[in-house]
Order: C-alpha cells, then structure tokens, then sequence
C-alpha cells in the first residue's frame, strides 16, 4: 500500500533516531556464540573451555563466569550442567582420565602383546600427557580438594591403572591381580608418574646423566619385568 508523504518522513525519521542509539541503549547485548557451538553440546563446551583455562591460570586463578564467557554463553548456562566451579573442575578432571587412560591403552597397542615396548610406550603415553597439558595433569594428580570424595573419579583413577596390570600381566604371562603383577604395576606407575612430575616442573634436565624419555622408560621396564618374572617362576 503506497504511503503519504508525511507518514513516509516520519517513518524515515523513526530509523534515523533508531540508528543513532547506541547500542548500549537498546538493551543488553548478546553474546557472541562460540564457532561451531550448538546448545546440545554447552558441558562439552564449558569443559573444553575450563580445561584452557586451567593451562592458563590453574584452577584457581579464573571464574565460572569468565568460563562461560570463553565458551560463548551466558554466565548463567554453567548452572544448568554444574552446581558450582568445583564440579567443573571434577569434570574436567574426568574427562582428562578418559584422555589418559586411552593413551595409554594406544600406546600398549602400539607394540607386539606381551613386549617391553608395549610396557615403554604406555609409560611414554603418561608422560607426553603430562607435558602436553601440565595444568590438567596437576588438576588430576594433584591435591585437589573434593577428588578423594569423588568415587566416579576414584574409579577412573583405578581403571587406569588396571591399564598397567594388564600390560605387565601379558608380560609375565600372570593375571592382572596376582600380588606379584599389582606390585609390578604400583612401582611403574610411580616411576613414570615421579618422571612425568619432574618432566612438567623442569627438574629433569641434567646435563651429566642425559635423560631421554624412551631410555629412561626401556630401563625401567626391563627392570621391574625381569624382577616380576623372577617371582613369578617365569
């Protein structure tokens, strides 16, 4: 329908006025969706976003809503998955044993069943986990309050290490829980959790013994294998 000429002006007027609002004056403004964010995958997303910033602040050295914020949401949107930033955190922590323990399992994989190289190869998994994500590494391992009330975690923790008994069970042709396989197990696991500590705070680096990772990993293997097999009877 064909407007009169002063309705038309007016018209034109109102746009003007509108365009010169800034626009602060308008209203809230929207935050920008993160690319590729859709909103069945918000705790996906908040996760992925706690976890940089736990690289680059620790965990304590951000917010929730700084978090949302780095996702692309509301600072509201965290409440609808998490009570509250220790959930988070725990669930980061979570997902990164989900990480660790496939790692792991890729790097026995890797290898013929049964070989050291399988066992060097998980251990080198821990490690290049660790060095490649330190501040998720101490969020995991480290004294974080509420992890030790966490049996979700707790078991997470143990599934990983079933990882290693496992690998030294088809080693030493024994079964993953016999006293002398669990023990094998206990003691790679903190040698190459004490490496990869030492590795992420630089106190590895000693110029007279030359350190290299796969060394350091064939030579500790080989030890407590042939140890384990000498009690063993294999």
């Amino acid at each position: 329908m064909a407007q009169s000429g002063d309705t038309a002006a007016a018209d034109t007027a109102a746009a003007d006025t509108t365009a010169a609002v800034p626009p602060t004056a308008r209203g809230p403004a929207m935050i920008a969706p993160k690319a590729g964010y859709h909103h069945g995958d918000l705790r996906a997303q908040l996760v992925a976003a706690v976890r940089d910033l736990v690289e680059e602040h620790g965990p304590d050295g951000f917010s929730v809503a700084e978090a949302a914020r780095r996702a692309g949401v509301s600072s509201a949107a965290p409440y609808k998955h998490f009570r509250d930033k220790p959930e988070i955190l725990r669930a980061v922590a979570s997902e990164a044993m989900d990480r660790l323990r496939s790692a792991m399992d890729a790097g026995v994989a890797a290898h013929p069943p049964g070989s050291v190289e399988g066992i060097a190869a998980m251990g080198q998994a821990y490690v290049t986990f660790a060095r490649t994500g330190p501040g998720v590494f101490r969020l995991v391992f480290g004294l974080t309050e509420g992890h030790e009330d966490d049996p979700a975690l707790q078991q997470k923790g143990q599934a990983c290490l079933a990882v290693v008994a496992e690998a030294v069970a088809a080693c030493v042709a024994g079964r993953p829980d016999a006293p002398e396989v669990q023990r094998a197990a206990y003691i790679l696991w903190s040698f190459v959790h004490g490496h990869s500590f030492l590795t992420i705070d630089r106190k590895n680096d000693k110029p007279g013994a030359q350190i290299d990772d796969w060394d350091y990993l064939m030579t500790v293997s080989r030890g407590v294998l042939g140890a384990t097999r000498g009690l063993a009877g294999t």
